[in-house]
């Protein structure tokens, strides 16, 4: 119940007005497990990856995917272990959430998916050749990640992570981050720049090799919008926040692209460490 300005002020003088509360920071377990309500979301309308990672991440490993063992952590809604698989390698999943466990199934029936995390991998000893991370490793611990993927690998295996980022460099996206960075108070830009060997392993246990491939798609305007909005500030920051965002976005989209498709620019940035054969 709200109190009359009188209850605080007997005089029944207009009070000076309480501060607005602040909203606390969504926790990042919060925003790690917003995903599981939006999963079908996610499945949907996140970007895959392009050939060229692959074909790098082989290159890099010195071996082809093909009857490879593969552990996918934080695999999601199966984007990443769907390719991997049909590059011909034989995975296994893990995943932590419920929501994100039940799409992979839906998605991939045939391939199996564990519960877990990179933390604590549900997974033997020197059981896999090769330990992927595909937009994932900055939800885990790397002080624990690291020595479970060590201990999972094979002897000459190789952890690989990667990230889809948005291509900074392409001006209608410069400027949708600017307002995205304004509504939310994020930093877009940071994802870029954490991208990096200290952040993965701030240990220094692993020598990383870094490499950049850049690759577009084209989609629908809500495609896009759905994309975005899949992501976990979308998820915790609030319907109403997130509603009118997106809404004003819709706005400015479709004067950049009067046709209603959006061409999306990424670079994907991946870093791969081998282990010693």
């Amino acid at each position: 119940m709200t109190a009359s300005p009188s209850a605080h002020h007997p005089a029944g003088a207009d009070p000076t007005p309480d501060p607005p509360a602040k909203t606390p920071e969504p926790t990042r377990s919060a925003r790690a497990h917003s995903f599981n309500a939006a999963a079908a979301q996610y499945a949907a309308n996140r970007p895959s990856y392009p050939p060229a990672l692959f074909d790098a991440i082989e290159d890099l490993t010195g071996r082809p995917l093909a009857g490879a063992r593969v552990a996918d952590i934080g695999a999601g809604t199966g984007i990443a272990t769907a390719l991997l698989h049909a590059r011909g390698a034989d995975v296994v999943a893990v995943e932590p959430g419920d929501g994100m466990a039940a799409q992979f199934r839906r998605c991939l029936p045939a391939i199996p998916v564990v519960r877990g995390t990179g933390d604590d991998l549900p997974l033997s000893d020197a059981s896999v050749d090769l330990v992927t991370y595909a937009q994932a490793w900055h939800w885990t611990d790397p002080a624990r990640a690291v020595p479970e993927a060590l201990r999972v690998l094979r002897p000459g295996g190789a952890l690989a992570l990667w990230w889809n980022t948005d291509a900074l460099d392409v001006p209608w996206i410069a400027e949708a981050a600017v307002r995205m960075s304004r509504h939310f108070g994020i930093d877009v830009s940071a994802e870029k720049r954490n991208v990096d060997y200290g952040t993965a392993d701030p240990s220094g246990r692993l020598d990383f090799t870094r490499r950049t491939v850049r690759w577009s798609r084209r989609v629908p305007v809500d495609t896009h919008l759905a994309n975005i909005g899949s992501h976990s500030v979308f998820l915790v920051g609030g319907a109403d926040r997130t509603a009118s965002f997106l809404a004003e976005e819709r706005e400015h989209l479709l004067r950049a692209f009067p046709g209603g498709v959006v061409e999306e620019v990424y670079e994907v940035v991946l870093l791969l460490a081998g282990t010693p054969a």
